[in-house]
């Protein structure tokens, strides 16, 4: 099959609302499953057993950071070459990231098996009464991040030529399989932490599979064979020169999340329990931005190898007004919702408190947010992909230090946990903007040669 069309052309909020809405429904697949994963432990498994599968969420995603990260720059660069006609570097970029991605793969699944001891005993300050259970959830969670990695390749370059309704079959795949897996191994075997866990994996080995079978079978470019997967240094360079200050950033956001969940782990399990299920909410709060962040990375990426800086500015304000949208109508919905949805998770009288509190706070802040993360997919596009890890540095570390500043307060106390972002993302409202404004993005924005 050929390549889908560039969005290049046309009425951009069009191509962009086209290309956002797949991948804002896969990743509403991805939160509905680890929503269910959160109701069926907390229902079946108990308070404990969920707040060590909270618990372990920074870290993991710490890891999680890498893949997206380096998979992302490889993304732009396959965009950039792509939107500018050349298909022979749209082949030979995107074998040697699959190469590298599945390297990494295995090396961090190897590393998070080996630390995840004395990481969470010391880093993230687990209770000894769910440090077993968090260690036995994390370590087999950790065996399957090579197919994470290879599932964030696969998807990041079918994303870069326009095929972004493809990340939609494969969690699909994966949302239904993890459900049914955590009703047989939890619900019904009671296996507790352990059967979410290995549900978990063998769902992520599923759209690992499922993805790379679609992206060979509808594309003969990305039908390789053994010997095109090389280790062509020149060609990994520029998936890591723009890969790794996006990984950068959501390394930042894990290592600020840390410090938060540890903070949070002080409070006892109620405060632990409840954390883990406003967090998992939180998520459908940033689904909208996060989505045309995702969108705006390829069309700015397209638009600039072909030359059209304009088309980019247009496009951004239009996706800004879009993302602000839908996140006022989802904030509307979790502040009506609240009461209902903590009923779902089995939580504790206290933790159901903290949980109300927490829900209803985000559902107010998350806004500022929304109107500022997708900027970074310009930025990415680009290829000014360090300026979002500045803004995540701001924007975490203030965070951070009003938490550890005012969690004992009388001002605030354990509220800050969840106002903390009222500090940390107006920071990065403002430096975000200050840099869009300025045009400085726009320098050197020009397609990453060889």
């Amino acid at each position: 099959m050929q390549l889908a069309r560039p969005m290049t052309e046309g009425t951009p909020w069009k191509h962009i609302v086209r290309f956002a809405l797949p991948v804002l429904a896969g990743s509403l697949l991805q939160q509905l499953y680890n929503t269910v994963d959160a109701i069926v432990v907390g229902n079946f498994s108990g308070e404990a057993s969920l707040s060590a599968v909270g618990t372990t969420g920074s870290l993991a995603f710490l890891f999680l950071a890498i893949a997206m990260g380096f998979s992302a720059g490889n993304g732009v660069v396959v965009a950039q070459h792509y939107g500018a006609g050349d298909e022979a570097q749209v082949r030979r970029n995107a074998s040697t990231g699959i190469l590298f991605l599945m390297v990494l793969g295995v090396i961090f699944a190897a590393l998070g098996i080996s630390v995840a001891r004395p990481a969470f005993t010391y880093l993230v300050n687990v209770p000894e009464s769910y440090l077993d259970l968090t260690l036995q959830y994390f370590r087999i969670y950790a065996f399957g991040l090579v197919f994470q990695y290879g599932y964030n390749i696969f998807s990041s370059i079918l994303r870069a030529v326009g095929d972004s309704a493809a990340t939609l079959y494969f969690l699909l795949i994966a949302s239904v399989l993890n459900i049914l897996l955590d009703l047989l191994f939890v619900a019904a075997f009671h296996w507790g932490v352990v059967g979410a866990a290995v549900a978990t994996v063998i769902a992520q080995a599923a759209s690992f599979v499922a993805a790379y079978v679609y992206m060979t079978r509808k594309y003969p470019i990305f039908r390789f064979k053994l010997s095109d997967y090389r280790w062509s240094a020149p060609h990994i360079r520029k998936t890591v020169t723009i890969g790794f200050p996006i990984s950068l950033q959501l390394v930042i956001v894990s290592v600020g999340l840390t410090l938060i969940q540890r903070a949070v782990n002080g409070f006892g399990q109620a405060m632990t329990a409840s954390f883990t299920v406003g967090n998992r909410i939180e998520m459908y709060l940033n689904l909208p931005c996060n989505a045309f962040q995702t969108t705006l990375a390829t069309y700015a990426g397209q638009n600039i190898g072909a030359g059209r800086l304009d088309r980019v500015k247009v496009g951004t304000r239009q996706t800004m007004a879009l993302s602000l949208a839908m996140t006022l109508v989802i904030s509307g919905a979790v502040w009506l919702l609240a009461d209902d949805i903590i009923t779902l998770f089995g939580l504790s009288d206290q933790a159901a408190i903290y949980c109300l509190a927490h829900l209803r706070t985000v559902a107010l802040i998350n806004v500022i947010l929304s109107m500022y993360v997708p900027l970074f997919g310009v930025f990415q596009g680009a290829s000014h992909s360090g300026f979002p890890a500045i803004v995540a540095t701001c924007a975490l570390t203030t965070r951070v230090l009003v938490t550890y500043l005012l969690k004992d307060s009388s001002f605030l106390g354990y509220r800050i946990i969840w106002w903390n972002g009222l500090f940390g993302f107006g920071m990065g409202f403002i430096v975000s903007w200050s840099y869009y404004l300025s045009g400085r993005w726009q320098n050197n924005a020009s397609i990453t040669r060889d």
